[in-house]
């Protein structure tokens, strides 16, 4: 639920990502959060499924992972996010501690590539909001955590365009999936594993 410690969190995480981008820090430097709109998303898509088990790639600092968990814990589930970055990984722990949602939340540090493969839980969503030009190998891997019914929603397909096009065009085409760009925010790839 959203309750005022979560409420608190994502306010302070949205004023910083928004201050970052006024003052035209450089995109590696920046916490690269999703739009407010697409957190509402995610929260939505996850609140509504009992024992979610989500699977985040890209945490950041967090602002995701504290819409994802703060949907999860409504009926049951949890949020297992990756991130590399030492420093974003210290305020995605801050972010998810403050906000109250460290049950339903686990951090694992490291590259996803490396860490992927011996993750052992199975999933139901996957978020993919990582380095672009790893979306094919990081979808490939993930893929293999998700049961058919199984949902990946990868983000900045419409906003990184010009690098992901090939990404929603080959999920589209595949007959294993069921495929759609959302034009929300910076866009969503949502691809439904059918097999």
């Amino acid at each position: 639920m959203l309750d005022d410690r979560v409420r608190a969190v994502l306010a302070r995480l949205e004023e910083e990502d928004a201050r970052e981008r006024a003052e035209g820090l450089p995109r590696e430097l920046r916490s690269r959060a999703v739009a407010p709109t697409t957190g509402r998303f995610l929260f939505s898509l996850v609140a509504a499924n009992a024992g979610c088990e989500v699977l985040e790639i890209g945490g950041s600092r967090g602002y995701s992972a504290t819409w994802l968990a703060a949907g999860a814990r409504i009926l049951g589930g949890r949020v297992v996010s990756i991130e590399v970055d030492p420093e974003r990984c210290a305020a995605w722990r801050r972010a998810i501690g403050q906000a109250g949602l460290a049950e339903w939340a686990e951090l694992l540090e490291g590259d996803a590539l490396e860490l992927l493969p011996a993750v052992e839980d199975g999933f139901d969503v996957v978020f993919l909001d990582a380095e672009k030009e790893a979306y094919e190998t990081l979808f490939a891997l993930a893929r293999t955590k998700l049961d058919p019914g199984g949902l990946v929603v990868a983000d900045n397909v419409l906003s990184h365009a010009q690098t992901l096009a090939a990404y929603s065009a080959a999920r589209q085409a595949d007959p294993t999936l069921s495929s759609v760009t959302l034009p929300l925010d910076r866009g969503l790839e949502l691809t439904t594993i059918l097999a």
